[in-house]
């Protein structure tokens, strides 16, 4: 049978998330997850409101996470959106400004998803490598896209770009600016200000990885509200679930307990930099809760990776020739860490 696809989705392969085996006994340090659990008040929520009102649909318009999200970063509701994770924003911006030819430019490497919502619009990704340092690559604003987006800290780099170089390059960009700051609660800077300054800058958040509710699904953008009108056109109807909103809610009310373990993955992370080099692996400055290491000898770190892999610890690979040398190791516990570490020395 032939299956009457779009010929774009035909032609496009998927996005391929971090493995996640299905037997335990794994340390898992491949998907960015937070090693710590979310507030004890984020359990009691759910609780709370698992009960017959499941029943009926959520509130569309994720009011009361909106609100909580505006007082807890200092924003008005109205410029305060939710989606189902920040995927589910990124989506949303494909739909509402990427269209079929269009060009949506980045920085690469980066997030691959970028280049899956946007073939899925029957666009184009144009990509601007960024140099050996990962700074910000001179030449975006030049490709005049009608969307620019900047991952601050970047996936898979770990690194960041300081703030004024983001505004400078909002003020050159002839469309959208999206900052992806999944990562920023582990940063030194963000870039919300800019979301408040400038009418074409979009910035986006996830409770995935600061908050520990990757399970649950619940990310947040801050914009103009003229923009986040016209994500709200094309987002899905009902698009955050009753159990993911009183998660949210409940997680931004309690921020003391998020930075707390923001402080701890810090102190690890820190660790896992200093160790890396003795063991033959160069890191990159990380500002995120994961470190990209590059290989100083052989070709390629594959080896390392299935033999870290045998011993029932994961970390990511990425088999691209700019990559092929590098793992990117997500800071577990001390504890994970350290056992990473030990299979590293003897791999020697």
């Amino acid at each position: 049978m032939k299956i009457p696809f779009r010929r774009t989705v035909a032609r496009m392969e998927g996005y391929v998330p971090g493995e996640q085996p299905r037997d335990g006994g794994f340390i898992k340090l491949n998907t960015n997850e937070n090693p710590y659990p979310p507030s004890p008040s984020v359990r009691r929520a759910i609780l709370a409101e698992a009960d017959a009102s499941l029943r009926l649909y959520p509130d569309p318009d994720a009011t009361r996470l909106r609100r909580q999200a505006a007082l807890t970063y200092g924003f008005d509701p109205s410029r305060v959106i939710a989606g189902n994770g920040s995927d589910d924003l990124l989506a949303m911006v494909a739909r509402a400004f990427v269209g079929e030819g269009d060009v949506l430019c980045c920085p690469v490497p980066t997030y691959t998803l970028y280049d899956t919502l946007v073939r899925i619009q029957g666009g184009r990704i144009t990509g601007v490598p960024y140099p050996g340092d990962y700074s910000l690559p001179a030449g975006l604003a030049a490709r005049r896209a009608k969307v620019t987006i900047v991952a601050s800290p970047n996936s898979p780099s770990g690194t960041g770009v300081p703030t004024a170089a983001l505004a400078d390059l909002a003020d050159r960009v002839p469309g959208v600016l999206v900052i992806d700051e999944a990562y920023a609660d582990f940063a030194s800077e963000t870039a919300l200000s800019l979301a408040r300054e400038k009418e074409n800058v979009v910035v986006l958040r996830t409770l995935s990885k600061s908050f520990s509710l990757a399970g649950m699904r619940i990310g947040l953008g801050f914009g103009h509200p003229a923009v986040l009108a016209g994500l709200n056109k094309v987002r899905d109807s009902y698009n955050l679930g009753r159990l993911g909103l009183a998660a949210g809610e409940a997680a931004l009310r309690d921020i003391g307990w998020m930075e707390k373990n923001i402080a701890k993955i810090r102190k690890t992370r820190s660790a896992l930099l200093s160790a890396l080099p003795s063991l033959g692996f160069s890191p990159f400055p990380s500002q995120s809760n994961f470190v990209l290491a590059k290989r100083n000898r052989g070709r390629s770190a594959r080896p390392v990776f299935e033999e870290l892999k045998r011993r029932k610890i994961l970390v990511r690979y990425f088999d691209t020739p700019r990559l092929s040398r590098c793992l990117r190791i997500t800071v577990g516990t001390d504890d994970e860490v350290g056992a990473l570490l030990a299979a590293l020395r003897e791999m020697l």
